[in-house]
């Protein structure tokens, strides 16, 4: 049996979205700059897409600009607002993506640029960010989700002390690992951008979309043919357009992610008793995202386990996917001041709307099995 438990990491697309795109560049394969009436008919169903993310996030469809990805939009929402700026504070959380984390640090010559602590469950401390918020605050980023740990951060309560100490300063919120999965209202929240990506809901890779408010002055970083409003200039990836549009119309909204998270926790007790350690929320927490479990098979290391699971066809991975070649201990895990021991135990396991029961039975039966016999030879 094929188990793939990284769906964090990327998502197979649906047949669905896989014929829509296949239908558009067979048949809807005009530029939608164009003027005659299979053009228009394409542009019609970009702007369906527009509209049917902003519905899910409560913008503006106006106001949703397509890009390659969740890290172009990142980028483009972090590097462009401000770039007309100087001077003041810029926030991001210690667990944030590098798409995140490098654009931010990317801005130390001009800005302020600090940390936002994480606790130890992963989650933002909100002390710790009321200590750092200041009157000349000018952006804060928050991920809605932690694609290590799933740990949800508390949207609100950052907004409510943005809006108390710096009402000025910019929320961004990369979304990745949160659309669809969360519910989110960028208007009730006062989000100013939002950065999402086809490819972690079961749609196509090289398609994603900035969403951005109304106080927002986005800043082209791309300029040409004026396509996006002026905003990002380019013919439109209408393939991958048309594929995100159907991902996002076919997600199954009602699921079993969470009881499947629930049913792969329960049986990772029972094979490690003890040695098992939940790295961020509980899984039945509040705070837990229904779709990810990063924990550690002490004394077992991840990679090790990563490469035995290989062998029977059962695909978890250490951590994030765009960090996994280039560091020991992730930097999320060391936020969180987890242990070094158990930090080098750590899998991440992240399921999809479509993950059944018997693939939650066949990973942990392969998982008891080997955990029984490598658990014996712990590294000194």
């Amino acid at each position: 049996m094929l188990c793939y438990l990284d769906n964090s990491a990327t998502t197979r697309p649906s047949q669905r979205v896989v014929q829509a795109m296949i239908d558009c560049m067979q048949e809807g394969f005009y530029n939608p700059s164009a003027l005659y009436a299979p053009a228009v008919a394409v542009e019609k169903k970009i702007t369906a897409c527009r509209e049917a993310i902003a519905l899910e996030l409560h913008a503006d469809a106006s106001r949703v600009i397509f890009t390659s990805g969740g890290t172009e939009a990142d980028n483009l929402a972090i590097l462009s607002l401000l770039s007309e700026r100087r001077g003041g504070r810029v926030l991001f959380t210690a667990g944030e993506h590098p798409a995140v984390r490098a654009a931010c640090e990317a801005l130390k010559n001009s800005f302020d640029v600090k940390e936002i602590p994480y606790d130890r469950y992963g989650i933002v401390d909100l002390d710790a960010l009321l200590d750092l918020l200041t009157p000349d605050t000018r952006m804060i980023c928050v991920m809605q989700v932690n694609n290590e740990t799933g740990a949800i951060m508390p949207m609100k309560e950052i907004a409510d002390l943005r809006d108390r100490v710096c009402p000025n300063a910019l929320l961004h919120v990369d979304g990745v690992q949160g659309f669809l999965r969360l519910p989110i209202d960028m208007k009730a929240l006062g989000i100013d951008s939002y950065a999402l990506s086809g490819h972690k809901i079961h749609g196509p890779k090289g398609i994603g979309a900035l969403v951005y408010s109304e106080r927002t002055r986005i800043v082209p970083r791309e300029l040409g043919g004026g396509q996006e409003k002026g905003l990002r200039s380019g013919t439109e990836n209408v393939p991958g357009i048309i594929g995100m549009y159907e991902a996002i119309h076919t997600f199954p909204r009602e699921n079993e992610m969470r009881k499947q998270k629930l049913h792969l926790y329960e049986r990772l007790l029972e094979i490690c008793g003890e040695n098992l350690h939940v790295n961020g929320p509980q899984p039945e927490s509040e705070f837990s995202a229904p779709h990810i479990l990063n924990c550690s098979l002490v004394p077992v290391r991840s990679e090790t386990m990563i490469y035995a699971l290989e062998r029977d066809q059962v695909f978890i991975s250490g951590g994030s996917a765009c960090s996994s070649h280039k560091q020991k201990i992730s930097a999320v895990l060391s936020a969180m001041n987890v242990q070094r021991k158990v930090a080098e135990s750590a899998l991440r396991f992240s399921l999809s709307p479509y993950t059944s029961s018997e693939e939650i039975e066949y990973a942990a039966g392969c998982i008891a099995r080997h955990y029984d016999l490598l658990k014996r030879y712990e590294r000194r």
